[in-house]
């Protein structure tokens, strides 16, 4: 009789492509865990619900050969995280597939240590966040959202008091130059800029090769008349824009990220922009989220604010869900996953999944996409 092969997900909205392809496989069983429950008038009520529901959940992850996470860590109880607490009690937990691009949520060292394969969607929503980052760029640009509030509050205004400025002609530094930054620089160029890119991941005939003049991050600062971050946040990214990194950029430059809160300093970019030495800003990511409603970057005119929906589209959903289910379906049968995040840990992976399911995995890796 073939073993079970059990996928926990949250009870997080999840497009349906990914219940209706792991349906096809008779073997493989899904499993809803709570992350939401409904408010209670009486706080003890409250607690006791909570702890009933993480009951609930432990007995499911406890059962878990994969865990479809979500990416986002402010949608996530942090009992939920992946890290060491809780792999110590997922004693069959084989991978850990992150909802999306990012894996904010899944501590990857942990993973490794406990021979835990982590895996990712990436570039099953560039297509999104590229579009998004440049329609943020054309917003703050043409100013075309404070147009739009002034409409819906004054009668009577001269034009020229929103008047925007072009992009065509101007330079747009990359910092990233990946999945959504290559499909940006083709973006920026068909609008008639100049594209620079910083990536210390790649080397400079592979930017050159994505569309983009490879420069140093201290030349991207100075030259750059736009900028648009496109790179995960880890130890070597966070704060890396700062008060002096936004000193360093030209007089009226604009800045739009749709990567991850606090790779930039959220107070030193709202002084850049007070003090009017930044033009503008168009921030898809914040730290947390969302921003509280008296945020000081909320309040500036010159601001458009998004609440990190670069990624949520009806496309890119569809795609993150199906590239998902389709690469457990190869992991679950022994196949090695496309998108692997933590390839030093396939050795210690092999030995871990053939204990669990009782066949060695193959080397054949499963398709990178449904």
């Amino acid at each position: 009789m073939t073993q079970a092969k059990n996928v926990v997900r949250t009870d997080l909205w999840l497009d349906a492509a990914f219940e209706a392809r792991l349906a096809q496989e008779s073997d493989i069983d899904v499993k809803r865990i709570v992350c939401r429950t409904e408010p209670e008038t009486a706080a003890a009520t409250q607690t006791a619900a909570a702890t009933q529901t993480a009951a609930a959940n432990w007995g499911l992850l406890a059962q878990a050969h994969a865990y479809n996470i979500s990416a986002a860590r402010d949608e996530l109880p942090p009992y939920l995280f992946a890290n060491a607490a809780l792999l110590a009690r997922c004693p069959q937990l084989l991978c850990v597939s992150s909802a999306g691009a990012g894996y904010d949520t899944v501590n990857v060292p942990d993973c490794t240590a406990a021979g835990i394969a982590v895996v990712n969607q990436a570039g099953a929503n560039a297509v999104s966040v590229a579009e998004m980052a440049i329609g943020l760029l054309l917003d703050v640009s043409r100013r075309i959202s404070e147009c739009n509030r002034r409409l819906h509050s004054e009668s009577r205004f001269a034009r020229e008091e929103v008047m925007g400025r072009e992009i065509c002609g101007k330079t747009i530094g990359l910092i990233g130059i990946g999945h959504t930054g290559s499909r940006v620089a083709k973006l920026a160029d068909a609008f008639g800029m100049q594209v620079l890119a910083f990536d210390p991941l790649l080397s400079a005939d592979e930017i050159t090769r994505r569309g983009a003049q490879p420069v140093s991050f201290d030349e991207l600062l100075t030259r750059a008349d736009t900028f648009s971050v496109h790179c995960p946040r880890d130890a070597t990214t966070s704060g890396m824009f700062d008060a002096a990194a936004f000193a360093r950029m030209r007089r009226g430059a604009i800045f739009v990220t749709t990567a991850r809160g606090g790779i930039h300093d959220e107070a030193a970019l709202a002084a850049a922009l007070q003090s009017g030495h930044l033009g503008g800003a168009g921030l898809d990511v914040w730290q947390p989220e969302p921003p509280a409603l008296d945020h000081p970057l909320l309040a500036l005119p010159n601001v458009v604010a998004t609440y990190h929906t670069a990624g949520v589209t009806h496309e890119a959903r569809r795609n993150i869900a199906g590239w998902a289910a389709e690469q457990l379906v190869g992991v679950l049968k022994g196949k090695r996953p496309a998108r692997l995040i933590n390839p030093e840990v396939w050795p210690a992976y092999c030995a871990r999944f053939e204990r669990v399911m009782g066949f060695a995995p193959s080397m054949a890796t499963s398709d990178k996409s449904a």
